[in-house]
């Protein structure tokens, strides 16, 4: 799938708009007239948030409607359900359960968080195709699950070395929304591209929450604003947020200290309030729109393999955005870097050591 995936980013392109319902907005062909047209039924259960989150959801989303568009999709054929806060792993088993009884194949979980659920319900549909975003498979595995993953730890090295490269203080921020192995990925990323840009740069992390208390943290923006707003106040000038919907506390904390911040998985600067885009310098860029529409059209070629499908900076996969200008003067520093990590010069570690 990778080639697949590095023929479809230059077409794609982002698009930003939750609830267990059919899905009336988004965009998108409606799979008539003249174009292209699919009798795929395609299911998609979103992370807490949903479509609309501007963030990790809203790139799936984008995804779905480039393939709608793309390969015909009829909006009938489509139907989109969300999580809620404090779900338990049977809820998310019935949500799948409900897509699959619905007659929709493929089915896409977006989410760690849908492992165990999707490891319970799988083998119950062996007819049904299902991809997993962000599970590998040590989480959930079987015959007709596709698990796509991808290399966060090669974006968060470059806006980590973007940070380094911005701050006057000599003190940057890390806030995650919840303490998982995903999410350390980005931390550990991180962490390593300040080093390499700006050794002795101190680096401050915290987490919003863990598993025990459901994630919550990627959806909380008051527990985003007041972790940042504590960064500030010890030092740190730039914070890189890794957390879905508490992001935009996060912007809104840097707002108020006139600092400055990082945003993830879309291009924030492009999706944010206006009243905080200024202070977004970067996103780490995780194409999750380049993985949902490269699954759809494998299913539609009936190409979908099982196992880890992974998107890295080799097929752009991941990577960071440049809108605002604020970065134009380091550019040419982070595409070395980009280089020395894709041709493997530079080994980016995956967890916190």
């Amino acid at each position: 799938m990778g080639l697949v995936a590095a023929m479809l980013v230059g077409a794609l392109s982002l698009t930003a708009c939750g609830d267990d319902s059919p899905s009336g907005g988004g965009g998108g062909g409606s799979g008539s007239g003249s174009g292209p047209s699919s009798d795929l039924k395609v299911g998609l259960a979103y992370d807490i948030g949903g479509r609309g989150d501007k963030s990790f959801n809203d790139s799936a989303a984008a995804g779905l409607d480039k393939a709608k568009t793309d390969l015909g999709i009829k909006q009938d054929n489509v139907r989109e359900l969300s999580a809620r806060a404090n779900e338990t792993d049977a809820d998310r088993a019935q949500r799948l359960e409900l897509l699959a009884k619905g007659g929709f194949n493929p089915i896409i979980a977006v989410g760690f968080a849908y492992a165990k659920a999707l490891g319970q319900v799988a083998p119950k549909y062996p007819d049904v195709k299902f991809g997993i975003v962000d599970a590998t498979t040590f989480d959930v595995k079987g015959a007709n699950v596709t698990n796509l993953v991808f290399a966060e730890e090669q974006g968060s090295y470059l806006v980590g070395a973007a940070a380094a490269l911005k701050t006057k203080s000599g003190t940057v921020g890390f806030v995650g929304g919840c303490s998982v192995p995903l999410i350390a990925k980005f931390e550990a990323g991180y962490k390593a591209g300040v080093e390499k840009a700006k050794p002795g740069t101190k680096v401050v992390s915290k987490y919003l929450s863990t598993p025990q208390q459901g994630c919550t943290g990627f959806n909380d923006p008051a527990a985003g604003s007041e972790s940042a707003k504590g960064m500030y106040d010890g030092g740190a000038d730039v914070v890189y947020q890794a957390a879905g919907g508490s992001g935009t506390g996060v912007f809104q904390a840097a707002k108020a200290a006139g600092k400055q911040a990082i945003g993830v998985d879309s291009d924030q600067y492009q999706s944010a309030a206006p009243d905080v885009r200024d202070v977004i310098i970067t996103s780490m860029l995780k194409r999750v729109d380049v993985a949902v529409l490269a699954f759809l059209k494998d299913a539609q070629q009936g190409g979908l393999k099982a196992g880890e499908e992974r998107f890295d900076l080799k097929v752009e996969g991941v990577g960071y955005s440049t809108s605002g200008n604020k970065i134009d003067d380091i550019k040419s520093q982070l595409e070395d870097l980009k280089k020395q990590i894709i041709d493997g010069t530079i080994k980016v570690p995956t967890a916190v050591s």
